[in-house]
C-alpha cells in the first residue's frame, strides 16, 4: 500500500464542486483528483454561479461517462455526492430523461412506507445506474415550524414526528444500502424550526430547536442506521455561544460524539453558504470546521465558482498546521474516518 503524505490525506477531506458535463486531464477538477488527491466530487443539475441552466447532468448516458471519468482519475474510490431528495430538492430532472419521486412530506403523510420504499428504490437504483455513490439525503430535521423557508415550505420533512421521521429514513437508508449507495441524515442538530435559510444568512435557532429534534438521530445511531451525518449551519446559543454548528466543538464533540455516540463520518453543509461566508473567510471556516471534528467539508463551488478553491483551502490548512491551531492527529482521524466510509463502496461499481 502506497505511504500517504499528510498533504495528500487532507486531500481526501474534501467534496468539492466543479463546472462541466465532461473532464479532460487538464480540467481543475481532474488537477484536484490526479495532484491533490480529493476525495469527492458534488454534482449539480445548474450552475449557479454562472446563471447556467445546464452544468454535471444532462442525461444518464453522458452522467455516466463523466462518473467514470472522474474514477479513473482516483487512485482509490472517489465519493461522488449529489443531494436527491426528491421533490423540490432533485438534482436530475424529469425533462433531461431521469425519474421523479415525491417530496419528503408527501411521503412522511402515508400511513405505511410503501412509497417511501418504491422511491428510495427507484432513486438508488438510477444512481447507482449513474456512478453516484453518496446521496446527501434523507432530510431529519422535524417539521415543527411549517413556514420555514428553507424545510417546511420545501415539503423536505417527513414529519414533525420524529418516530415517523425514523422510520422513513430508515426505509431510505435500507434501499440505498442494498445498492451500495452511502446516504446522511441532515441537517445536524436540526434545521425544521428555523426561521431563515441558511443558504442566504446567519441562521439562529436558540429560540425555536427543540431537544425533541434530536430523536430522529438518536434512534438512527442506536439502531446503526447512520452512514454519515451534515452538520448544519445552524447557530445556537446554549449549545455554543460562539459558533454556529458547523465550527462548534461543543456541537459535534460534545453533543453528537460523546452525548449521541455517533462514530461515523461528519460531513459539512456547503461551507459557501452565506451563513458561513457573511461571517468568516472561507479558508479560514475551513480550518475551524476540520478543528471543530468535521471529517469531511463540501465546497460546492457552485454559489460562487474558483476553480483553484481547494489549493487555497489545503495551503490554510498546511499552515495551520505549522503554527499548530490545527494538529497532525485531528487530520488523521477524520482520513481514517472517510476511508472507513469509502469501503463500503466498490471502485468496480462504477
Amino acid at each position: 500500500m502506497t505511504h500517504l503524505s499528510l498533504e495528500q490525506k487532507i486531500g481526501q477531506l474534501f467534496i468539492l464542486g466543479f463546472t462541466g458535463d465532461s473532464v479532460t486531464a487538464d480540467h481543475p477538477i481532474a488537477q484536484d483528483i490526479s495532484k491533490r488527491n480529493l476525495g469527492g466530487v458534488i454534482l449539480f443539475d445548474r450552475n449557479l454561479a454562472q446563471s447556467k441552466d445546464i452544468n454535471n447532468i444532462v442525461n444518464a448516458g453522458q452522467l455516466s461517462l463523466l462518473t467514470t471519468s472522474l474514477q479513473d482519475l482516483a487512485e482509490k474510490t472517489l465519493l461522488v455526492a449529489v443531494d436527491q431528495e426528491g421533490g423540490r430538492v432533485s438534482r436530475f430532472k424529469k425533462e433531461r430523461g431521469f425519474p421523479v419521486t415525491p417530496a419528503a412530506a408527501q411521503l412522511g403523510s402515508s400511513p405505511d412506507l410503501r412509497s417511501t420504499i418504491a422511491s428510495a428504490r427507484q432513486t438508488a437504483r438510477m444512481l447507482q445506474n449513474v456512478g453516484v455513490n453518496l446521496n446527501l439525503a434523507p432530510v431529519v430535521d422535524l417539521n415543527t415550524y411549517e413556514q420555514n423557508p428553507i424545510i417546511g415550505k420545501w415539503g423536505r420533512s417527513f414529519s414533525a414526528d420524529p418516530s415517523v421521521v425514523t422510520v422513513h429514513s430508515e426505509a431510505w437508508i435500507s434501499e440505498h444500502r442494498q445498492r451500495g449507495i452511502l446516504s446522511c441524515l441532515k441537517h445536524f442538530p436540526g434545521h425544521g424550526s428555523s426561521r431563515t435559510d441558511s443558504h442566504l444568512g446567519f441562521v439562529d435557532v436558540t429560540d425555536t430547536w427543540q431537544e425533541a429534534e434530536l430523536l430522529p438521530y438518536q434512534q438512527l445511531i442506536s439502531a446503526g442506521q447512520v452512514d454519515a451525518i451534515m452538520i448544519g449551519h445552524l447557530f445556537h446559543k446554549k449549545l455554543d455561544e460562539q459558533y454556529p454548528a458547523t465550527l462548534s466543538r461543543a456541537t459535534i464533540q460534545t453533543l453528537l460524539r460523546r452525548r449521541l455516540q455517533f462514530e461515523g463520518v461528519v460531513i459539512t453543509d456547503d461551507m459557501q453558504m452565506k451563513a458561513i461566508t457573511g461571517h468568516y473567510g472561507l479558508e479560514e471556516a475551513c480550518c475551524k470546521a476540520l478543528i471543530a471534528g468535521a471529517d469531511l467539508l463540501i465546497i460546492g463551488n457552485n454559489l460562487d465558482h474558483d476553480p483553484v478553491v481547494l489549493s487555497r483551502v489545503m495551503e490554510a490548512i498546511s499552515r495551520g498546521l505549522d503554527e499548530g491551531t490545527i494538529t497532525e492527529a485531528r487530520v488523521e482521524k477524520a482520513w481514517s474516518r472517510v476511508q472507513k466510509f469509502k469501503q463500503s463502496i466498490a471502485k468496480d461499481q462504477n
